[in-house]
């Protein structure tokens, strides 16, 4: 039986619960424990939601008739003093796990990357968790020289 057509549409202000349940639900498959997840949301909804509001996160939805919405991620706009005024950082790439491995994740990151070249950057960066870095590899990304200290 074919699949049904995917379409990648932009989120809005008004669907910041989905993104953070999408938000969450990423973490969660990372193994992060509930207490971490619920710091996580708190941390994530002010931010988020004025994001969307000004254009300091540009959104997407994959949807398939029938289905719904199956997955999403955006890319978090920042000011940055370097080679661009501002820097483009992809977060919160999540699919249902029912719909994994169809290629579903690579159309959502395909359309962000589209729209940062539109946008005008020269760069973007993300953090790969050990199940997207070989899809992030094949389109491109390449590890850094970021170092982080936990406090």
């Amino acid at each position: 039986m074919a699949q049904a057509p995917l379409c990648i549409r932009p989120a809005t202000p008004d669907e910041l619960d989905l993104i953070l349940e999408q938000r969450i639900a990423m973490f969660r498959d990372m193994g992060f424990p509930d207490a971490v997840l619920a710091r996580i949301e708190a941390a994530s909804r002010q931010h988020m939601a004025k994001a969307l509001k000004t254009g300091g996160y540009y959104g997407v939805f994959a949807e398939i008739e029938n289905a719904g919405i199956v997955a999403g991620g955006g890319i978090l706009l920042l000011p940055w003093p370097g080679t661009q005024p501002r820097r483009g950082w992809i977060q919160n790439i999540y699919v249902k796990p029912e719909f994994r491995r169809r290629g579903v994740a690579r159309q959502i990151m395909r359309r962000l990357i589209d729209w940062c070249r539109e946008q005008g950057f020269d760069s973007i960066s993300l953090h790969a968790s050990a199940e997207g870095r070989p899809l992030y590899e094949e389109l491109g990304f390449v590890p850094t020289n970021e170092m982080r200290l936990a406090l």
